[in-house]
């Protein structure tokens, strides 16, 4: 059974045409999608943390962009 997807394909693999591939195979926009879900995932999980930290049950723009440098730096 194909596993649930968050992330459409079609716009990944115009993501990599759009930074200069001619030709982009399945397998590759499927990776990509792959490591994209789990990269967002983690930044969703520390920007709730961050939330929660502050009390608060919303998560706001700031606390993504704090999540992505905490995630990206890792």
């Amino acid at each position: 059974m194909p596993r649930a997807r968050y992330l459409p394909l079609a716009p990944i693999g115009r993501i990599i045409r759009d930074a200069g591939a001619e030709r982009v195979s399945d397998a590759a926009v499927e990776t990509l999608e792959r490591y994209m879900e789990k990269f967002a995932l983690e930044v969703g999980r520390q920007a709730v943390s961050l939330a929660k930290h502050a009390n608060r049950k919303t998560v706001s723009g700031e606390d993504i962009d704090l999540a992505v440098r905490t995630v990206w730096k890792a």
